[in-house]
């Protein structure tokens, strides 16, 4: 097994990572393995899950793929119920599981004259549908699958979740203002659940990632011929560090917030890792 950023064991822990076949979720899946986690990888489509859960026992982890919806109540209960049999109880939760529509996006950054009536997808254009889609997806596919492993968490000490939010719960992107609202959501439930758990012993916390060249956003920030769009000249403008974040750099802050030693007393908190763009004020 690889070495950890930093010193955490999770040796006997059971870890159930939703969204984890994602680039970012399924690299934080391998970084709980690698500290000692047994991992239960969820998605709500098998084939890559498969593939990480093999490669995680490869390397001498234990891992299980588990397909599920994070937007079905009883298809996340089902999934904790088969966990807790195949893997024992649910001491750390990654709710990973979130994403963006076309539908609930805008084509430009602003609103200009006659654009309401132009070929173009304004404001005025967004589709219910499609923002109802990324709320239920960051939101409701944070709330359910919380419902339904917390619960294996009563009544034990040194259980975690850790939710995934975006630098832009802080300061809303342009274009995109259902997936910022609805993050923004996310960090908001992150303080509201720290509090309602925190007599349980329950820490929960948020890690918003900044931006990170992964498959799921490479047509935002790369043309078909591979070079920087101009939307990524403006991000690695407003980013200090002027470069994408790479997954690796997700892992010590996870290591670091389910480490019951080195942060026993932070809950509550939404943690930036966006190389200081939510920090930078652009002059």
């Amino acid at each position: 097994m690889n070495k950890n950023v930093i010193d955490t064991d999770l040796s006997g822990k059971v870890a159930v990572v939703t969204g984890a076949g994602g680039v970012l979720c399924s690299d934080l899946a391998k970084t709980l393995a690698r500290a000692g986690a047994k991992v239960a990888l969820l998605n709500r489509s098998t084939d890559a899950i498969e593939r990480f859960a093999a490669e995680i026992n490869a390397e001498g982890g234990v891992a299980k793929a588990y397909r599920c919806n994070v937007l079905e109540k009883d298809t996340c209960m089902s999934v904790a119920e088969q966990v807790l049999k195949d893997l024992g109880p649910c001491d750390i939760l990654v709710n990973g599981a979130g994403g963006n529509n076309p539908k609930a996006q805008t084509d430009k950054e602003y609103y200009e004259p006659g654009d309401i009536d132009a070929d173009t997808q304004s404001f005025f254009d967004l589709s219910e549908e499609g923002v109802n889609a990324v709320f239920s997806l960051n939101f409701i596919g944070t709330l359910l699958p919380t419902q339904a492993f917390a619960r294996q968490m009563l009544g034990r000490s040194g259980c975690n979740i850790i939710n995934v939010s975006s630098m832009n719960a802080f300061t809303p992107l342009t274009k995109i203002p259902a997936y910022s609202g609805a993050k923004a959501a996310v960090s908001n439930f992150t303080q509201w659940l720290a509090v309602h758990f925190s007599k349980e012993g329950i820490r929960v916390n948020a890690i918003a990632p900044g931006f990170f060249s992964t498959k799921q956003n490479a047509k935002l920030l790369f043309n078909e011929d591979g070079s920087p769009t101009a939307r990524t000249g403006k991000i690695l403008a407003a980013t200090p560090m002027g470069r994408f974040g790479e997954p690796k750099e997700l892992e010590g802050a996870l290591l670091f917030l389910v480490n019951n030693e080195a942060a026993g007393f932070i809950t509550g908190v939404v943690l930036p890792i966006d190389g200081g763009f939510q920090a930078y004020s652009g002059v």
